[in-house]
């Protein structure tokens, strides 16, 4: 197939300036145990090429899953045709077309794959880890589920580009609700969030075959525990908690498009305008948030982006001023400002954006335990279970599944329904303590949505606890 393209492609290439062809082929599997039963099968596969063509300031796109020569001629000839169109209307000028050619290609770090275990013997694992949350009569609902995706893309440009990756991902799913009366409560294995590129040995990584137990006593747990206090107060955040903070209040305000406006119709504008980039103070000192897509076995790893660029590691925020956008070449050529690599796309049928990839906040020096050490009266959250955020990403309010009662420097009683709430743009700077290395959690979200026509990427976090101060905590379902 590859050796195919790359040759149809040369065969294909209108006469233009600049021609890319971006292939996408992905499978998916998703295998899930509820309540002792298996549920469908569910496997996919799509595969199909888009070409963006830059002629003379016109960009255009066309996409197929025809990949005969046919198919591909006609994809090309319509990309052209977009490009001409819009030769007096786009709002990238490209008067000069991209030139650096990149070569290069990239694979998950992959030690069992997915295949070397057979499909019964994958169903049986899950009925296993199923019967384990099934511990008391209180337990109504439970499931325990993996989710793999294997994908491969191949970019090809008119001035010599070739980029070849292979990407392998792993979701696993663990979840037990309790009811008693008409209080229900459920737990979850980090909502889904342990999941990382690489093979089944992940499953081993994340401590998935000991989580069962532990998901299943918190639920029944959270049944008798009170309701979160309220108050402003401090506020420890667990990684599982953290990476929605960052993923919400930092990426998504931080994308370059979104900020010079692409998102206002959808999802929303940003807080953060273009003067601030070099010196806002987003963030106490001890902030510190990168770009990363070069960490082995995150998420979003990956050594170019889906236009070609090169993956580089890069300081998004240092000691809590804001130095650098998440903006793809794109959103660079609009704003005249350094950006990232991360002009990235869900599939072949749609034109790249600017997205995160891996965003992770650096850790710090503290330990757990000097985290919590330093709250007189305070809380201590994990796991998100509610999101809501303004359309400029600034205010917000967030629920976790689980919390602790802090008082004097000790972990107390078991807390359930937490919430918080506040403003980005003030949240950062109360950031007091940030946990070590030691501490450090690398998660992610399957399920970013951004772009008219929605897209949906994956994108990993990495992050220690963090401890703020002076924040609005407040309880109730």
């Amino acid at each position: 197939m590859i050796s195919e393209l790359e040759a149809r492609f040369r065969d294909v290439i209108p006469s233009v300036q600049f021609c890319s062809l971006r292939f996408v082929r992905e499978r998916q599997e998703h295998l899930e145990v509820r309540r002792g039963v298996l549920q469908p099968v569910e496997r996919s596969e799509d595969v199909g090429v888009m070409f963006t063509v830059i002629d003379h300031g016109g960009v255009g796109y066309a996409a197929t899953s025809d990949l005969t020569p046919s198919g591909l001629s006609a994809a090309a000839r319509r990309a052209a045709e977009w490009a001409r169109a819009t030769r007096t209307r786009a709002i990238s000028a490209f008067a000069n077309p991209p030139t650096a050619s990149h070569v290069g290609s990239y694979a998950s770090p992959v030690e069992r794959p997915w295949a070397s275990l057979a499909l019964g013997d994958k169903i049986g694992l899950l009925s296993r880890e199923c019967a384990r949350l099934a511990v008391d009569d209180a337990i109504v609902d439970w499931s325990a589920g993996l989710w793999h995706v294997d994908s491969e893309t191949l970019h090809l440009t008119t001035n010599g580009g070739r980029v070849h990756q292979a990407l392998e991902i792993l979701v696993p799913e663990l979840r037990a609700s309790a009811n008693r009366g008409d209080e229900t409560q459920t737990r979850t294995f980090a909502a889904g969030q342990h999941c990382r590129q690489g093979g089944l040995e992940i499953l081993d990584e994340v401590g998935y075959f000991a989580a069962a137990p532990r998901v299943a006593a918190e639920a029944l747990e959270l049944l008798d525990a009170p309701d979160c206090p309220s108050g402003v107060m401090d506020l420890i955040l667990a990684p599982d908690q953290m990476i929605l903070q960052i993923h919400e209040s930092i990426g998504h305000p931080l994308e370059l498009d979104r900020i010079l406006g692409d998102e206002r119709n959808y999802a929303g504008r940003s807080f953060v305008t273009p003067d601030m980039i070099g010196s806002y103070r987003y963030g106490s000192e001890l902030l510190n948030v990168t770009f990363d897509p070069t960490r082995p076995g995150e998420l979003a790893s990956y050594a170019f982006d889906d236009v070609g660029q090169p993956a580089t590691r890069e300081l998004l925020i240092q000691d809590g001023l804001l130095v650098r956008s998440l903006g793809g070449l794109t959103s660079q050529v609009r704003s005249g400002l350094p950006g990232v690599a991360n002009s990235r796309a869900t599939s072949w049928n749609r034109a790249p954006i600017d997205r995160m990839a891996n965003l992770n906040l650096e850790p710090g020096t503290s330990t757990f335990a000097e985290l919590v050490g330093a709250v007189e009266s305070g809380v201590y959250m994990e796991t998100n279970c509610s999101w809501s955020i303004d359309d400029s990403r600034n205010k917000f309010q967030f629920g976790c599944e689980r919390a602790r009662l802090i008082r004097d420097g000790e972990l107390g009683p078991v807390l359930k329904n937490p919430n918080y709430r506040g403003v980005s743009a003030t949240f950062w700077r109360n950031l007091a303590g940030v946990g070590d290395a030691s501490t450090v959690e690398v998660l992610g979200t399957p399920y970013c949505g951004k772009g008219e026509p929605n897209q949906t990427i994956r994108v990993g976090h990495a992050s220690p606890p963090c401890r703020f101060t002076g924040v609005d905590v407040f309880g109730g379902a």
